[in-house]
């Protein structure tokens, strides 16, 4: 619930209790991360395996960004499917994601800062990335008035047919 008035606004960003009885599930929070992104840069599809799987709670707190998930679970009715939403300073809205589950978004403008709580350390040796514009999965991200930025690492993201060939998604 976003309280406004004359003065601004107020809300309550992440309640544990609250949280636990909207998604039925207990979670532990150990690391809270932060990113600022200029307008155009693109982040993901990222997502961590085996025992350092990660469930994130995401927002962005400043500016906007254009929000992406996949659904890489196997035994998953949703499998290979993808959801996007904006994510902005005015909506204020949140985005609960599961283990199982690459993540990425689209910075729509400058300085965008991008919040979220992981349920897991990051592991360079169990990290993944799916490669932005896999043509299996075909995201749609928003057109843009300048070009997309990404990573060495993000340009050169594995394909959805590598990441299952190589036993890298979830079962």
């Amino acid at each position: 619930t976003i309280f406004r008035d004359d003065r601004g606004l107020f809300f309550e960003s992440w309640n544990k209790k609250n949280l636990k009885n909207l998604i039925n599930q207990r979670v532990d929070f150990v690391q809270d991360n932060l990113s600022i992104s200029a307008k155009g840069v693109l982040r993901g599809i990222h997502y961590q395996k085996s025992t350092m799987a990660q469930g994130k709670l995401v927002r962005c707190s400043k500016g906007a960004v254009f929000d992406v998930i996949v659904d890489l679970r196997k035994s998953s009715k949703t499998f290979k499917y993808w959801g996007g939403i904006h994510l902005n300073s005015e909506n204020n809205y949140q985005l609960w994601i599961p283990e199982g589950f690459g993540h990425g978004f689209l910075s729509l403008e400058n300085e965008s800062i991008f919040e979220y709580k992981v349920t897991n350390y990051w592991s360079k040796d169990n990290e993944k990335t799916l490669l932005w514009n896999d043509t299996n999965i075909k995201i749609i991200w928003p057109r843009i008035d300048v070009p997309y930025k990404l990573s060495k690492k993000d340009q050169k993201g594995d394909s959805f047919k590598e990441l299952n060939l190589s036993n890298s998604l979830f079962e």
